[in-house]
């Protein structure tokens, strides 16, 4: 093999690696308040998720349940999950709001949301029922 032939396996080899990572970065990313319902469902035991705020750039959302609110966020290619309890401690972040969480998650950045939806989340987990202002039910 030459140093020309080596040299083009390895940028194939490097762009097979590129397709597969963007392909998976896009299996984590949260596109719809249904998906986001449907994954903290599946990552927190006995999470029923009412309505959730998704990010505008798909690495974070907010879900109502019942009394909690869980909060999503992609961490490179894994999704991690955690529930809080209101009242949650938001503050204004330069495009939209982040969420402190006190857990391993740290402060949580949700592009294109503002304080006000967060706050009707909270109030939906607590009282429950209802469609509030940007929050969307999951389809069922």
């Amino acid at each position: 093999m030459t140093a020309a032939q080596i040299a083009a396996a390895l940028l194939a080899l490097a762009g097979l690696l590129a397709i597969a990572r963007a392909r998976r970065v896009a299996e984590v990313r949260l596109s719809t308040p249904a998906e986001a319902r449907a994954r903290a469902e599946e990552l927190l035991a006995g999470f029923e998720g009412r309505a959730a705020l998704v990010g505008a750039d798909g690495r974070a959302a907010l879900v109502a349940g019942d009394g909690v609110v869980a909060v999503l966020h992609r961490r490179g290619l894994k999704l991690a999950a955690y529930r809080l309890l209101p009242p949650l401690d938001v503050v204004a972040a330069v495009e939209g709001v982040a969420v402190r969480t006190g857990t391993a998650l740290g402060e949580v950045t949700l592009l294109g949301v503002i304080e006000p939806d967060v706050r009707a989340a909270e109030a939906q987990a607590l009282q429950g029922g209802g469609t509030l202002h940007r929050l969307f039910p999951a389809d069922d």
